[in-house]
């Protein structure tokens, strides 16, 4: 029906009862507004419809649907003798376990979810609805980018809405599901949200296979450009989950650990404590063997509670949602298992949109550190070492949610000041005795402090591999214990690796309504 002014098939609009069957005939138009066929081909890909993946994602019966009866209104190319209801996304309002969240679906039946003028005025007004309300954000992608027969409207509509989810960054959390061919001036949109998710079979990149091939000559097929495996690997998504349903899963669990908005708090859960003991035997003898990190946090957070982000890129350092004693707090970890979880630019970059996302939402942050440094060699310093890590000096020193550290073994050098020091604002810095804590390792410290003294004795003929041996062990009883450390302060306690847990949970109690006054400026300018 492309006259939305003229009754539908079989209802007298000069009557109550034909009014009402009118309103009845134009919602149902709404649930395939492409066709029965349509809705047919969708199921016959095993993928869900616009509309039923809402319907998976918020609680049953939750849904408020808004611009359900909007239809565009351009008449360019002939356009106007297609005008199918909802112009293919499907917007509004309900609840996931009980909390509001605002939530559109593009629908890739509907001209291929392509945005145009209507299609991009119903996504900003609920994305201000969602602002207006201060509940979070989530957008299911389906779309081949803006509907270029609208011209330069499309444009105008794509950079609203760019400036759009830039204005809610920090204020409301956003999360983007990429469940469809995703491209063109629509790929940015999801980008810009704070999570993003990726189901199998899925795309999102900037230029599609032809264009690429007919400007560049490059021969690449979508998954090479934006599968999901591309965009888990380079840090453009966060999570990546099998099917529809499987995503909207992973998107309950993301909301479940984090507030609705930059002025509360995530809500609390019923702790459940792990095993604790565990970690006093869990760090190796020598410091050369590695552990996985992820053993050191099963002893720490509540069971099942660890959803880790980006795991499968950056894997040196581990960033996850967690909780302790059912309070919400993100983890930023060394993973001794990858690079011996030193720093390289991928993984600075990594923990420090993490942290920014956590600081905008109140998350007290806990960093569990084992790093021998950032990594050395000329190609990481080609690639700009310095300028992307530098980030995460900033994120950690403008943090200002409670910043709990745990000093598991290594934390050397500039990577000890990156993962939560203390004179960078950790409120709380906790050490275990297998602690290391200085600029370099032993070895590397005797040869930078002592090489007057193994030159006098090489030339003296004496056993220098001795006297390496003996200034190695001076020097790690000495100068990089965690009581040197806690010595100067720069360590609050030494404790048994049993008892972290509880020594963070009392810190989180502690910092719960932390309040740190902000300096007068407009934002900061960090290396971006």
């Amino acid at each position: 029906m492309n006259d939305p002014t003229s009754a539908t098939p079989g209802a007298d609009l000069s009557t109550t009862v034909g009014r009402l069957q009118d309103l009845r005939n134009r919602l149902a138009e709404t649930l395939a507004p492409a066709g029965e066929n349509a809705v047919a081909a969708v199921h016959d890909a095993d993928r869900l419809t616009a509309r039923e993946r809402v319907d998976a994602l918020l609680d049953e019966g939750s849904f408020v649907e808004i611009d359900a009866l909007a239809r565009h209104r351009a008449t360019s190319f002939n356009l106007d003798r297609s005008r199918p209801v909802t112009d293919g996304v499907v917007t509004g309002y309900g609840t996931v376990d009980g909390r509001q969240v605002c939530v559109f679906s593009q629908d890739a039946t509907v001209f291929g979810g392509t945005v145009g003028e209507t299609h991009g005025e119903k996504l900003i007004k609920v994305m201000g609805l969602a602002e207006r309300a201060g509940v979070p954000l989530v957008g299911i992608h389906d779309s081949t980018g803006a509907r270029i027969k609208e011209g330069v409207v499309s444009l105008g509509t794509a950079a609203k809405l760019y400036r759009l989810r830039s204005r809610l960054s920090g204020v409301v959390p956003q999360i983007s599901v990429i469940a469809g061919p995703t491209a063109g001036t629509e790929a940015h949109q999801p980008v810009l949200a704070d999570i993003v998710v990726a189901v199998e079979g899925a795309h999102l990149y900037l230029t599609d296979p032809e264009l690429t091939r007919s400007v560049l000559g490059e021969k690449v097929s979508a998954d090479e450009l934006g599968g999901v495996e591309v965009l888990a690997s380079n840090g453009t998504s966060h999570l990546t989950a099998a099917t529809d349903d499987a995503a909207l899963s992973l998107v309950k669990d993301v909301l479940a650990q984090l507030p609705s908005n930059n002025r509360a708090l995530t809500p609390p859960t019923e702790p459940v404590a792990p095993d604790t003991d565990a970690l006093d035997a869990l760090i190796p003898d020598s410091p050369a063997a590695g552990y996985d990190m992820l053993d050191a946090l099963a002893g720490v957070v509540d069971p099942d509670s660890l959803l880790e982000l980006s795991a499968d890129h950056a894997g040196n350092v581990l960033t996850a949602f967690a909780r302790i004693e059912g309070r919400g707090v993100g983890v930023v970890a060394s993973q001794p298992l990858v690079l011996a979880g030193a720093l390289d630019a991928a993984a600075a970059a990594k923990a420090a949109r993490f942290v920014r996302m956590c600081d905008a939402f109140n998350i007290p942050l806990v960093f569990a550190v084992d790093s021998p440094g950032f990594m050395p060699g000329a190609e990481e310093e080609r690639s700009g070492l310095l300028r992307r890590s530098a980030p995460l000096f900033s994120a950690v020193a403008d943090a200002s949610v409670g910043v709990l550290t745990v000093v598991v073994r290594k934390a050397f050098g500039s990577s000890y000041i990156a993962m939560g020091a203390k004179n960078m604002g950790a409120d709380l810095v906790l050490a275990w005795p297998s602690a290391q804590i200085s600029h370099a390792d032993a070895a590397n410290t005797v040869t930078a402090v002592h090489a007057d003294t193994l030159g006098k004795a090489a030339r003296k003929r004496k056993d220098v591999d001795a006297l390496r041996v003996q200034l190695t062990e001076e020097i790690e009883d000495s100068l990089i214990t965690p009581y040197a450390a806690a010595s100067r302060g720069y360590v609050d306690a030494v404790i048994a690796p049993s008892e972290t847990r509880a020594r963070l949970a009392d810190g989180l109690a502690l910092l719960e309504r932390k309040v740190v006054p902000a300096p007068v400026r407009k934002h900061d300018n960090l290396p971006l």
